[in-house]
């Protein structure tokens, strides 16, 4: 268990074998990825115009430069002014930081211009940031050795008043060290819940030990094959602990009921137990393999860490059953049924309850199949409401820093979300960087600016633009493209000297590609595909497509399409496991109609968990999709106790009728109480600062509790009716 390994790697998202995964790859081929910074934002209020706090701010940006895995770093008191004098061009400071009297004249400047605001500098002027490259693809032990240096730092500047963080490697060792304490946290939380539980049902010491012997050494096994395979864990993972749990839980239950049952009416430890292994180890082993295949219906995302979850959680399902089968039995048959359980008048609560519940499926038979009908036309109302508009802010832990920091960058800065847009040249005789090429992508950068949502515009136009302000007095009305051929080929020389000294990230090296590369708000997935879409519009009507082509681009989209994948795998996935589900309730029943009875009350838990979604405004995104599979998976482990055991009654001769009640009375007990644990099993989440976390087992813990009203409402209706 000690070789297990945390990941986060936002490529883990992208959408696998997809053209716009391939273009991508291809343009940082080219270029370089667009993640690949941590900004770092200083507040000073009022003003940041302060001598002491510019000279500690720019001590402080120097610094950095010599930090692990940094490759280049940029902030306004690194950075001049390009002027032109009679002995040539020369350079003055953005800020004059040695002259105060400079100040508001700085200021002024600056907040005029748009390529300082929101990316260097905020609106009101309170906070500066510094732009530090990191190298490609940093890796969670590079970005931690990253930002402990970085800390170190800090510590030597006491007086900033608050420092902001934002950027790939800063995700990464923020959201694993998160994700490894609520994975101790829900372990701790979830194995007190289920004691708890276990004492009330069992209320003897003996059976409250063996059921959570099993169910910790099924959780202890399932951990250790995880680090023997190089399972790697990543944002899902705080799920493992809760679902082992609750998953093992339900097959002790089910297996020590049986045999305690056995027990009460006189046989021996040993008969019992064969009794017990041969009717509810076989049902178990079908509800093992039906609620792997709904986690392996996970398979079909487009997403790793989905498939990952998927494939975990599957094997997780197998070690429990396994762990409990050979543990538990073994265990059980040592002990007596008076060491096991404490049997008084007190127990036959479940049999007036569940005895009243059989009747009420005959009294109101018309009433439930009404009110099921009802409820998945609602639910269907429900669904079709569901939306994939989901923003990242959604799903970062509440309260903690890295949200807050978040919030400060999309509030005061341009906040993370990168888009790209990459332009090719498609005629043969022009180049990424000639006048008629840049005059088209000048007018797409100002296309850009005009919109609010994206910020931090910057392509190579830009740099031509910045000159024409310089020959022009730097005044922010002369920061426009060359109005001539002839203008624009008198800077180029300085465009290229510029280019030489560090912006060949602009064109590439043959010269057939540029790039602008800009920021948008998190408004919603799919706010930015429409905004998207309407600039693709734009750009068909207002440029000359036979010389360039525009495509938008970059990590944001890629995560943004994964999104959309998810439906469309979704419902690909529960389709596949329905039918494998199908195929293996054939064989077990040998019925054709028992295996359409079978499916209707598990179809409707997973249409509720859709509806849920629409009604409550929770946006489906990678990691709510989940919620599907787990609910599919468990929901028909209670059908198939439920069918198994009247299977069995309907052998010994009884009728419909009797068996049905036989079923009610005896396996409707431990359906029941195993879907109490589940569902204060998943409650357990609510308890997380992962707001997705906390989605996942509020639905998770509903549709289970709606699970247990199909099999023990409507299903004994459809057997009358149907067998």
């Amino acid at each position: 268990m000690y070789q297990i390994k945390f990941s986060f790697d936002f490529e883990q998202f992208f959408p696998e074998n997809d053209p716009d995964l391939t273009f991508y790859q291809d343009f940082i081929s080219d270029f370089e990825s667009d993640d690949n910074f941590l900004l770092i934002a200083i507040e000073n209020k009022p003003t940041v115009f302060d001598q002491q706090f510019l000279k500690r701010f720019h001590q402080f940006t120097l610094a950095i430069r010599d930090l692990p895995h940094i490759t280049s770093v940029q902030s306004l008191t690194t950075m001049d002014y390009p002027i032109k004098t009679p002995f040539g061009i020369n350079t003055i400071p953005i800020i004059h930081i040695d002259t105060p009297e400079r100040y508001q004249a700085d200021k002024k400047q600056i907040l005029e211009d748009r390529r300082f605001v929101n990316s260097f500098i905020d609106k009101n002027a309170i906070a500066l940031t510094i732009t530090a490259r990191t190298i490609e693809a940093i890796k969670l032990k590079q970005s931690t050795e990253m930002l402990e240096a970085l800390d170190s730092l800090k510590n030597v500047y006491p007086q900033f008043q608050n420092v902001h963080l934002l950027g790939r490697a800063y995700f990464q060792k923020e959201l694993i060290e998160l994700q490894q304490k609520e994975i101790s946290v829900s372990t701790i939380i979830a194995g007190i819940l289920v004691t708890f539980i276990l004492i009330l049902f069992f209320k003897k010491p003996i059976g409250v030990i063996i059921a959570l012997l099993s169910i910790g050494l099924g959780l202890l096994y399932f951990l250790g094959l995880l680090g023997l395979f190089g399972r790697e864990l990543n944002v899902m993972s705080a799920l493992y602990p809760v679902l082992m749990l609750i998953v093992g839980t339900s097959d002790v239950v089910h297996i020590m009921s049986k045999y305690t049952d056995e027990l009460k009416k006189g046989n021996s430890n040993t008969d019992a137990m064969v009794v017990t292994i041969k009717e509810i180890g076989l049902a178990t082993l079908f509800t093992s393999i039906t609620t792997a295949i709904g986690f392996a219906t996970l398979l079909t995302s487009s997403a790793r860490p989905i498939r990952d979850f998927g494939i975990n959680a599957a094997l997780g399902v197998i070690v429990a059953y396994i762990t409990v089968l050979f543990l538990t039995t073994s265990v059980l048959v040592l002990f007596n049924k008076n060491q096991i359980i404490k049997v008084n008048r007190k127990s036959d609560f479940w049999d007036i309850f569940l005895n009243r519940w059989y009747h009420q499926t005959i009294l109101y038979r018309k009433r439930i199949i009404i009110f099921s009908t009802l409820f998945i036309a609602l639910c269907f109302i429900g669904t079709s409401k569901v939306t994939m508009d989901y923003k990242l802010a959604n799903n970062l832990p509440k309260k903690a820093k890295i949200t807050n920091d978040f919030n400060f960058f999309e509030q005061n800065f341009c906040g993370f979300r990168p888009v790209e847009f990459a332009i090719t040249v498609k005629d043969s005789t022009l180049k990424a960087d000639s006048y008629s090429v840049l005059s088209e992508v000048s007018q797409l950068e100002d296309r850009i600016a005009e919109n609010k949502n994206f910020k931090s515009v910057f392509g190579l136009p830009s740099l031509y633009k910045s000159i024409e302000r310089m020959n022009n007095g730097n005044t922010n009305e002369a920061y426009k493209f060359p109005s001539s051929e002839r203008n624009f080929n008198k800077s180029k020389s300085i465009v290229n000297r510029m280019i030489k000294g560090g912006s060949s990230i602009l064109v590439n090296s043959s010269k057939t590609k540029t790039r602008i590369s800009t920021r948008i708000a998190d408004i919603g997935a799919e706010s930015i595909k429409s905004e998207g879409i309407i600039l693709d519009e734009w750009v068909l009507s207002n440029l000359d497509t036979s010389i360039i082509n525009v495509k938008r681009t970059g990590t944001g989209l890629l995560m943004d399409k994964n999104a959309e994948h998810i439906r469309g795998n979704l419902l690909w996935g529960l389709t596949l496991g329905l039918l494998l589900v199908s195929l293996l309730m054939g064989v077990l029943f040998k019925n054709i109609k028992m295996m359409f009875i079978a499916l209707i009350p598990n179809f409707m838990p997973v249409l509720f968990a859709a509806a849920l979604l629409g009604f409550l405004g929770i946006q489906l995104d990678a990691a709510i999709s989940v919620v599907f599979a787990v609910v599919f998976g468990i929901a028909v482990d209670d059908t198939i106790h439920f069918l198994s055991k009247f299977k069995l009654a309907k052998k010994k001769g009884v009728t419909v009728e009797e068996a049905l009640k036989i079923t009610f009375l005896e396996t409707g007990k431990a359906i029941a109480f195993t879907t109490i644990i589940l569902f204060f099993g998943f409650m357990v989440m609510l308890f997380s600062n992962q707001p997705a976390s906390v989605t996942i087992g509020l639905l998770i813990s509903v549709t289970l509790f709606g699970a247990l009203l199909c099999d023990l409402y409507l299903l004994p209706i459809l057997i009358r009716k149907y067998l």
